[in-house]
């Protein structure tokens, strides 16, 4: 009866094409000869499918996981102590910054080794990431390749190519309009030499320059040169809520693209090409959108539902990468004209050019118009944070707190704030938007086609305060958070969403799971203590809770902490 039992789950395995990991219980122990390089002994293994965590051991060998299971006869030159812990594949962050085409330095082709171990990114788990993303990548990509390989990185890479990167190589500087057959053709050679060269997919910022002229065709064109490769089409979509972030309502005309359009596109793309797409850091974010992530959910779901391959991913911070720049004043109405006279550094004085801003009724309207937009834009007045300011009080408080306190509109707030605070500083200090509602992150983190992505670079504590808490705790705090406190998934699911799930969107084989003849990348954690520490105030704190990260079968955190070694690979499909 075992051998059937077996038998039919093999079979059922087989038809659903689902990996069994070897760790059922009643299997045989390792025999007394069989030696490890590692053993990790006496935890409960999650495989990464979303399937409970089992008891089991863990036997690694030349960087691969060669026996799962009761090995109580087994030796090792290490042996880790597991017992009360779990055991999962390494996280697969399949958005990441660690590298990309806007900068060199901090990140993956730094010169300082400290950047290319990624300290902030594997103690939290992080094994593999993607980059070169929002359409951003350096050329060629054959190049990055070999800088990384020859140099060293702390977790395994995949690169993607940028679309607006080759969409500049293409156009140059005559970018602000729709690109003619001929230029298309051009990248569309640009991406295939991308891809020969170990492209996994092609990357869009289509809320950004110069991304944001390019039409669904020109995208379209693009994305068909990825498939016969297999690749995934990741796009950071042209708005995010009810307008891009670029919409000034003073400035430009009515029909910008809304959430809704923008995750259409997504979906059309994916329909009219066949290519596996992915609505990267999926969100509703300001005021007026709460609630909406029900509608984009649905309309997901229908277009899964007669086939397009589409999938999303999201970070687990209710704040995004642009509201740590919150700025409530428009730049037109700020910025004070060139002054040929003045002396070398000189810095502008923004409080000067908003007072005569105010002096113009005109001006004055327009701009109260914009500020009440960007308000609304980045969360409402409660939700808008002051984080540096010449006056400490105000630090910790909200636009709208500060506001009821002085009997002000919010509106006049965030102008006083500008005219009593930092003049050389846009703003007046430094904000902060939480433009993103709760309710609307759990729905989210709660669908199974859902990866969790952390959009963060690399970090080190000399790069300041103004880093997002993101660089440091995302996937811990998908587990405390989102799992674990509010339920809004279970604790395998969350695996599942940082392992195999984005494994399998990306379309690697060999990692995402946790059973034999899968390469080691392994966390060890503590679900008791596991935690996200990072703060908006204080946010180069590491995580607790993640005992021991290994890359390729190599220790690159422990206890928490970086070992700064550089094992990671860059990965091909």
């Amino acid at each position: 009866m075992r051998r059937l039992r077996s038998v039919v789950s093999c079979a059922l395995a087989s038809c659903l094409g689902i990996g069994i990991p070897v760790i059922a219980q009643g299997q045989p122990a390792a025999p007394a000869a069989a030696h490890f390089d590692v053993l990790i002994r006496g935890g409960r293994v999650f495989d990464g499918t979303g399937n409970p965590a089992i008891p089991a051991d863990v036997g690694i060998r030349d960087g691969r996981i060669v026996a799962v299971g009761r090995l109580r006869g087994a030796t090792a030159t290490r042996v880790v102590d597991a017992t009360g812990k779990h055991v999962a594949p390494g996280f697969i962050d399949i958005h990441s910054h660690a590298d990309d085409g806007a900068s060199i330095q901090g990140g993956f082709r730094d010169k300082d080794a400290r950047y290319r171990a990624a300290p902030n990114l594997v103690t939290q788990g992080v094994t593999t990431v993607v980059v070169n993303h929002d359409g951003r990548s350096p050329w060629p990509v054959a190049d990055q390749r070999e800088f990384l390989e020859k140099n060293g990185i702390g977790p395994n890479a995949l690169l993607m190519v940028g679309h607006g990167t080759v969409r500049a190589r293409v156009m140059g500087n005559d970018f602000r309009r729709a690109a003619r057959p001929d230029e298309i053709a051009k990248m569309q050679e640009l991406v295939r030499q991308a891809m020969r060269e170990g492209a996994i997919g092609l990357s869009a910022g289509l809320e950004y320059v110069p991304g944001r002229w390019s039409t669904t065709d020109e995208v379209v064109a693009l994305a068909k040169e990825i498939v016969p490769f297999d690749g995934v089409y990741i796009a950071h979509q042209r708005a995010e809520g009810g307008d891009p972030m670029w919409f000034w309502p003073s400035q430009d005309a009515p029909g910008a693209p809304t959430l809704m359009d923008a995750v259409q596109e997504t979906i059309d793309v994916g329909e009219r090409t066949g290519a596996r797409v992915v609505a990267s850091h999926i969100k509703a974010k300001g005021e007026h959108w709460r609630g909406t992530s029900q509608a984009i959910i649905q309309l997901i779901e229908r277009a899964r539902a007669r086939g397009v391959d589409v999938w999303a991913d999201q970070y687990t911070y209710n704040t995004s990468g642009t509201d740590g720049n919150t700025v409530l004043l428009p730049a037109w109405a700020t910025t004070p004209p060139t002054d040929a006279r003045a002396p070398q550094g000189t810095r502008a004085n923004y409080s000067a050019a908003l007072r005569a801003t105010l002096a113009d009724s005109a001006r004055a309207a327009m701009l109260r118009r914009d500020v009440t937009h960007e308000i609304r834009r980045r969360g409402g007045p409660e939700n808008v944070m002051i984080f540096e300011y010449p006056d400490t009080t105000a630090i910790g408080r909200t636009v709208g707190q500060l506001a009821s306190r002085r009997g002000l509109t919010p509106v006049e707030m965030a102008i006083q704030l500008q005219l009593e605070g930092d003049s050389t500083q846009r703003g007046g200090g430094r904000m902060r938007g939480f433009s993103m509602d709760e309710s609307d992150m759990d729905r989210f983190a709660a669908q199974p086609w859902v990866a969790t992505a952390s959009d963060a670079g690399i970090a080190l504590p000399e790069d300041g305060p103004d880093v997002h808490a993101r660089f440091y705790g995302t996937f811990p705090r998908k587990l405390r958070l989102y799992a674990m406190d509010r339920g809004a998934l279970s604790v395998e699911s969350a695996i599942r969403s940082m392992t195999s799930l984005p494994a399998q969107i990306v379309g690697i084989k060999d990692r995402g799971q946790l059973r034999e003849g899968m390469v080691a990348d392994v966390v060890v954690l503590d679900l008791k203590t596991i935690r996200d520490k990072a703060t908006f105030f204080a946010p180069h704190q590491y995580a607790e809770g993640i005992e021991l990260v290994l890359v390729n079968g190599v220790a690159v955190a422990e206890q928490g902490k970086p070992t700064w070694k550089l094992p990671g690979k860059v990965l091909r499909r």
